[in-house]
């Protein structure tokens, strides 16, 4: 027998079934589900799947939250050379009709609490033949539907007569449509075999880790995290969602060592009553993306978890930048502290450049769009030249984020393209307003946005959240701002909400904001 370096994502599963057969690989709720077992449950599928007709490369549809049985579609696809297309279960029934027609799926599996939109959605949808229901055997109104469970039975482990290549693709994951309709990223099966290891690298994974997922599976950051603890092989635990106080007995019980959240999870987990009685002493990682960390938040953070947060910067389109756990040191030097404003340098394999609008690399300092790529880039968009052309040049993803380099290859964030401010002609980042806005006692959380102004062409407004207990007005915040930042740069609108619109990402949504208050 030869042992080789996994090419493909079925590559892996192979691996740790053959080399980690009874080491667990999921816990769902009361199950533990070991490496083999999974393997198994996986080809079976994959093996119903081809008795449905389906051949390499087609694609599988999947509407659920987070489960057990979404992993298994994930793996069939993956081992299979399928195509595994996630649908946001966020979205309303004719955005969900626009992406499943998009991707063209032959078979559509879904979880039983979105009977309703599926029955809604079904008679419009052009490509599906065949619905496969989560949990929702003999359920009224479903008889359409495949029961999940006796589709898996009438599988055969032995799989499918075919194995993906690494140039296949894995992965049909849209993006959140903040430039208008959502675009579907292709993600290669070899791509996202260096991607996983690539991340497993910066986190140090290893086959004794215990990651925790409450992120979004239809999501490339839940995904990708867990492929880089399942590229050596450790314990994936599962959460439906997110819920501080379950977060917290998970970590406890479980013994988790490594989890992923959006920052503002971090916030509300640093809040919780829980938080204070457990015992958390197993964790030593929390990667937290889509936004980075208000300083007073991480200052809370280390002194209640430790020293293990970890920012990483991406796109669905490809993986970028790391600030390391033991780079963010707050009480340090003021390097220490110019550091943890940056989104770290570059991961392993990944290479980055800032451009000025001809395309033309700046010098350091240099503040330009940001380009990326490494082998776990996308392979371009689904159905969409045009925006693959705009997007991947000569293998350079153009992130449409606004950004520069220092001397040591630390990356800073400046804006989105699209979220820069014009004001009175003179260009405002809205980051820049939102980290001199943060910094006041009495705000939690801040997004700025530019709104339309009869004599600046557009003015700063600050969309605010309060944190618990305070009275901060719009004068006190305006004149704080001012204490910062250049006075052309202040906001001029305050608006006090209780929560700030998200996409299931966890970034801010600044399009729905611009939207509601322009």
């Amino acid at each position: 027998m030869v042992v080789k370096v996994p090419q493909t994502l079925a590559d892996m599963l192979d691996n740790n079934a053959w080399k980690y057969p009874d080491e667990t690989a999921f816990v769902w709720e009361d199950r533990r589900v070991t490496h083999a077992q999974h393997h198994e449950r996986a080809s079976k599928l994959a093996n119903a799947l081809l008795r449905l007709g389906l051949r390499r490369q087609d694609r599988v549809g999947i509407l659920s939250q987070n489960s057990l049985e979404f992993q298994e579609v994930y793996s069939a696809c993956e081992i299979s050379g399928y195509i595994c297309a996630t649908v946001n279960w966020r979205l309303a029934v004719p955005e969900m009709v626009y992406i499943v027609n998009d991707g063209s799926p032959k078979v559509l599996v879904f979880d039983v609490e979105y009977a309703d939109a599926i029955v809604e959605l079904r008679p419009q949808l052009t490509s599906v033949e065949h619905f496969v229901c989560i949990g929702g055997k003999g359920a009224p109104g479903l008889e359409f539907a495949i029961d999940y469970e006796e589709f898996i039975a009438s599988g055969e482990s032995a799989g499918v007569p075919f194995r993906p290549l690494a140039d296949d693709i894995a992965f049909l994951i849209y993006t959140s449509g903040t430039t208008g309709r959502p675009k579907g990223v292709m993600l290669g099966q070899g791509g996202q075999v260096a991607a996983a290891e690539i991340l497993g690298s910066d986190q140090r994974n290893c086959p004794a880790d215990r990651l925790l997922i409450m992120m979004p599976l239809f999501h490339i950051g839940a995904k990708i995290i867990q492929l880089a603890q399942h590229w050596r092989a450790g314990a994936v635990v599962v959460q439906r969602g997110f819920d501080p106080q379950a977060i917290v007995e998970c970590i406890e019980k479980e013994r988790i060592t490594v989890t992923h959240m959006a920052p503002t999870m971090i916030q509300t987990l640093l809040e919780s009553p829980a938080l204070d009685a457990a015992d958390l002493s197993s964790l030593r990682l929390i990667v937290y993306a889509a936004a980075p960390m208000p300083l007073p938040v991480l200052k809370k953070g280390l002194e209640k978890l430790g020293p293990v947060f970890q920012h990483q910067f991406g796109q669905t389109e490809g993986i970028g930048t790391t600030l390391l756990a033991h780079q963010h040191r707050p009480g340090g030097t003021d390097r220490d502290r110019e550091i943890l404003t940056s989104v770290g340098q570059p991961s392993p394999r990944v290479n980055v450049r800032i451009v000025d609008d001809n395309g033309v690399d700046l010098p350091t300092g240099g503040v330009g769009e940001i380009l990326l790529t490494s082998p776990g880039v996308m392979k371009g968009y689904w159905n969409n030249t045009a925006a693959t052309i705009e997007t991947l040049r000569d293998g350079w993803v153009h992130t449409g984020d606004i950004g520069k380099l220092d001397d040591e290859g630390y990356l800073y964030l400046v804006d989105r393209k699209k979220d820069m401010i014009i004001s009175g002609g003179e260009n405002i980042y809205s980051r820049e307003v939102e980290e001199a806005v943060v910094t006041h006692d009495g705000v939690s959380e801040v997004a700025v946005i530019g709104v339309p102004d009869e004599k600046y062409g557009e003015a700063v407004m600050a969309v605010v959240v309060r944190k618990p207990g305070t009275e901060v007005g719009a004068e006190e915040l305006i004149a704080h701002c001012r204490t910062l930042i250049a006075s052309y740069k202040k906001p001029r609108h305050v608006k006090f909400v209780e929560e700030i619109v998200k996409l299931p990402s966890g970034k801010v949504d600044k399009v729905r904001l611009r939207k509601l208050y322009s």
